[in-house]
């Protein structure tokens, strides 16, 4: 009796982790098919791809997209722009995020909640596109390079992220022990706390760094001249340049329809390049920072 009610758990165990392991299984395959398909039409004859013929395997395999897209000096200039804007707006959004997050950490911040909740006020409301142009207008950082890193230098959700983790991860007794000793407020944030949040610190790098090399609206709003345009800029001219030649009533427009079906998914593996490489090694921290944030609110 005992072995038999003692078996039937691990089988239904086993069951368990079977139907959990198909599931995923199909979720992974869902979810990278597209990829897959964008990566093998992108070296595809377009003729091919419009006619459906394009799976899985790359069919006409041809280099025609890149070398179009590559050859144009505008994909460089975008990706230095790109690298610039999430350089230094990752080092700017960092150093505003952890001197707002630490403050509000600490229970002995005069008005800290009153503080907090006007912070997150400003996750449901703002103020409107047409009075930020305007308050950026007003402050002189239109078409600069200013106006693609200062209006997000603190991201609301982050801000919060970051408080958490300093309020519960890190014992207020140590702080205090520390002022004990004679150790100022700079020299317990930089000496301590700072080192202390490493994880956290990592976490916030990763999102803020991914969110400036996709972000491209800013830039679409505030920036008119070509040479200060991120890398999704370019590529979204490209892009339409392409399809515009496509629809004009030409000699050759049918090569024009292909090509422009072509340069399509090339303009995504290009965009896209540089995330899909540096994702899976960054993995873990996305989903602890996902995890910082879900608990202990």
């Amino acid at each position: 009796m005992s072995k038999q009610a003692t078996a039937k758990p691990v089988s239904d165990g086993r069951a368990f982790d079977i139907v959990v392991n198909v599931l995923a299984v199909l979720v992974i395959l869902v979810v990278l098919y597209p990829l897959i398909f964008v990566v093998s039409a992108s070296f595809s004859d377009p003729a091919k791809v419009l006619g459906g013929e394009v799976w899985l395997l790359p069919k006409g395999f041809t280099f025609e997209a890149y070398e179009n897209i590559l050859h144009n000096g505008k994909i460089w200039t975008g990706y230095r722009n790109t690298i610039f804007y999430a350089a230094a707006g990752t080092f700017i959004n960092m150093i505003m995020t952890v001197l707002a997050a630490y403050p509000l950490s600490r229970p002995d911040l005069p008005g800290r909640k009153f503080l907090m909740v006007l912070i997150t006020l400003t996750m449901f409301f703002s103020g409107g596109l047409i009075p930020t142009y305007m308050l950026v207008k007003n402050l002189g950082m239109v078409d600069t390079a200013w106006a693609l890193l200062v209006p997000g230098a603190i991201a609301t959700y982050n801000l919060i992220v970051m408080r958490t983790y300093f309020q519960n991860s890190i014992p207020w007794e140590l702080q205090e022990a520390a002022h004990m000793d004679g150790c100022s407020n700079w020299r317990l944030l930089w000496s301590i706390i700072l080192p202390l949040s490493k994880p956290i610190l990592a976490v916030m790098v990763l999102f803020y760094a991914v969110g400036h090399w996709n972000s491209f609206f800013n830039a679409l709003i505030y920036i008119r001249q070509e040479s200060l345009y991120p890398l999704q800029l370019v590529l979204r001219e490209i892009l339409m340049i392409s399809q515009s030649a496509a629809v004009d009533a030409t000699v050759g427009i049918e090569d024009k329809i292909l090509l422009a079906e072509s340069i399509k998914y090339a303009v995504i593996i290009v965009s896209s390049l540089p995330v899909l490489v540096m994702y899976p090694f960054v993995q873990r921290h996305f989903v602890k920072g996902v995890m910082i944030g879900s608990v202990k609110g």
